[in-house]
């Protein structure tokens, strides 16, 4: 997608362009649509990189690669990067790519389950160790809720009325509709366990090389903002990538982000976009600490930096 070149361009070295790979979390999807956007529409290449964006699989861990140095940028959560820091991966987020997290519970639309609370006496199907999901029955104390293994399907959702999953709001209810089921999505962000989607690095690269940092930033943050104003490039490029993607299926997707204020939150002139706040992290890290995911103490703040945020 990205090849090699010269470039002059402003904020760019004036020479050869750097090549930097970002390692992204699942295969592509319009839940990466701003950094192909960026990539698609030249954003990268102006600011005088080269960017590859790594394909990624339920076996692949981006902490795990950008912190063995084998991408520079990766992408994750806001609660994940901290489980990586507390484990010794020198990781530092340097932007968000979601202000909410799309994550949740998704139930048929007429079921009783209403709430969180609702869920005592069921059975739901979530991804074991899941830290969301540990806050979860603590805070609502799901003593009684019997956990079995997610699928990658909705098989098991459309065969069965009673069936509960988890969900992200931006994917599995579209199958679900396709099948000619209405649901609904009981959000984790709702319940006060919100982590950022994040872009991060390590702080070696962030020492070493802070111009590439703020450039990839830049145009990242940029190809999200054009992504969600237009998403017809971006969906181009991710269709010839992974053709299991349908022209629907993508769209329903941006159609969840945009409106549901996923990527550039609450504010509707789109300042939050990219943004972090110094309280959202810490109120992560205690909901770690407090969960036992977190054993030892350490300083939140050198999990991330403010410092390329858009101003």
């Amino acid at each position: 997608m990205a090849g090699c070149g010269k470039s002059g361009a402003p904020g760019g070295t004036g020479g050869q362009l750097t090549k930097v790979s970002l390692q992204a979390d699942w295969y592509p999807q319009p839940e990466h649509g701003g950094f192909y956007t960026a990539l698609v529409k030249g954003f990268y290449r102006n600011e005088g990189l080269d960017v590859a964006i790594q394909p990624g699989s339920q076996y692949l861990i981006p902490d795990q690669q950008v912190a063995m140095g084998a991408a520079q940028f990766g992408m994750g959560s806001s609660d994940r990067t901290l489980e990586s820091v507390a484990g010794g991966h020198p990781l530092v987020a340097v932007a968000a790519t979601m202000q909410n997290d799309p994550q949740g519970i998704m139930v048929r639309k007429d079921s009783p389950v209403r709430s969180f609370t609702d869920l005592h006496g069921h059975t739901v199907a979530v991804k074991p160790g899941s830290t969301w999901f540990q806050f979860l029955a603590k805070k609502f104390a799901l003593t009684d809720v019997r956990e079995i293994p997610a699928t990658m399907s909705v098989a098991n959702f459309v065969a069965d009325p009673n069936y509960i999953q988890q969900s992200f709001a931006t994917s599995e209810p579209f199958f679900a509709q396709k099948a000619g089921i209405q649901t609904r999505v009981l959000l984790t962000n709702s319940a006060g366990y919100n982590p950022y989607r994040v872009m991060f690095t390590t702080r070696e690269f962030l020492a070493a090389h802070p111009d590439r940092v703020a450039r990839f930033v830049r145009a990242s943050v940029k190809g999200w903002r054009t992504y969600l104003n237009d998403p017809a490039d971006a969906h181009a490029a991710i269709a010839k990538l992974n053709p299991a993607l349908s022209p629907e299926w993508m769209q329903f997707s941006w159609q969840v982000m945009r409106d549901g204020h996923f990527v550039a939150g609450e504010d509707p002139d789109g300042s939050q976009l990219g943004q972090m706040t110094s309280e959202r992290w810490s109120t992560m890290y205690k909901q770690l600490l407090d969960l036992k995911v977190i054993e030892k103490e350490f300083d939140p703040a050198t999990a991330y930096t403010l410092q390329f945020l858009p101003k």
